[in-house]
């Protein structure tokens, strides 16, 4: 996973977690040097993410551990332990204090930085969480599921009310593959949902969650891989990797391909835009490898 740093005095700034038990900082744009290394946890991160403010990296992983890092300082301003191990984390969009994370449980949890607590919980009958994206400013969030048999299609997607915890929907995507990566796009009130069909499916962003059916972005290979995707900052093209190492830009408007990058020798498994250099790209693969492109 990559994850991009926004703040101006930050802005050459990305984050990478690893298969082992750190979380690294590099100068992304200037120098691709490596400038910090955090020994947190004792098993593998499987999810990490910058907070809003762009000072602190909120990391989790196989240990069931939970770390909020000042990354100036070093020291940890948040610990908590789950009861899960955990793949994926989302910050709050409005409230920054809260994050939501999931993982290898039937439950989804809501924490607040402030207490160190677990403050809502939200239960569905599956197996994994893959990942989580926020919608209508943090009123609603979806939950990408490791569901995709005949009879439970109606769990691969499913929307929450962050509030309540209720269940918005389950009756989302409804085709026999798992999505390991959401994005909302920056502008348009659709997402996308990275599918192990080997495409993107486009859907509405507000209930009830339409699929798109004259659009899909369709060229990449997914299957076998957690391979991300990304708007960007502008909304004109998606970014995905691709299982052989491709990375592949598409035109959001017509769904055609824009550009092909031979990336890497194994798999592309993260791809992200700089949120303040438009025009610089940074991708990782399964060997362990970061580039960035101009």
């Amino acid at each position: 996973m990559l994850l991009s740093r926004k703040p101006k005095p930050w802005k050459s700034l990305s984050a990478s977690r690893s298969e082992e038990d750190t979380c690294t900082v590099w100068n992304a744009v200037d120098s691709g040097r490596c400038l910090q290394t955090y020994s947190l946890h004792s098993e593998a991160v499987r999810a990490a993410r910058w907070s809003p403010c762009g000072r602190r990296i909120l990391s989790g992983g196989f240990d069931f551990a939970l770390h909020l890092t000042d990354l100036e300082t070093g020291t940890q301003l948040f610990s908590g332990q789950s009861d899960f191990r955990i793949t994926t984390l989302k910050f709050h969009p409005k409230d920054h204090s809260l994050f939501v994370c999931g993982g290898f449980h039937p439950e989804v949890k809501a924490w607040d930085i402030r207490t160190g607590k677990v403050v809502r919980s939200y239960k569905a009958t599956i197996q994994q969480t893959l990942d989580i994206l926020f919608l209508q400013e943090g009123s609603e969030f979806l939950s990408s599921t490791d569901a995709s048999s005949r009879d439970s299609a109606d769990r691969t997607i499913i929307a929450w009310d962050f509030r309540s915890s209720a269940k918005i929907s389950n009756q989302i995507f409804h085709e026999r593959y798992t999505c390991p990566s959401l994005t909302l796009h920056p502008r348009e009130p659709v997402f996308l949902a990275q599918t192990n069909g080997n495409y993107l499916a486009l859907f509405s962003a507000v209930w009830p969650y339409r699929m798109s059916r004259r659009r899909r972005y369709e060229g990449h290979k997914v299957e076998g891989y957690s391979v991300g995707c990304e708007c960007s900052p502008d909304g004109d093209l998606l970014v995905t990797g691709s299982a052989d190492g491709r990375v592949l830009l598409y035109s959001f408007r017509t769904a055609s391909r824009a550009r092909m990058l031979q990336g890497h020798a194994q798999a592309c498994v993260g791809t992200t835009f700089h949120p303040v250099l438009p025009s610089v790209l940074a991708t990782c693969s399964w060997e362990g490898d970061i580039k960035i492109w101009h």
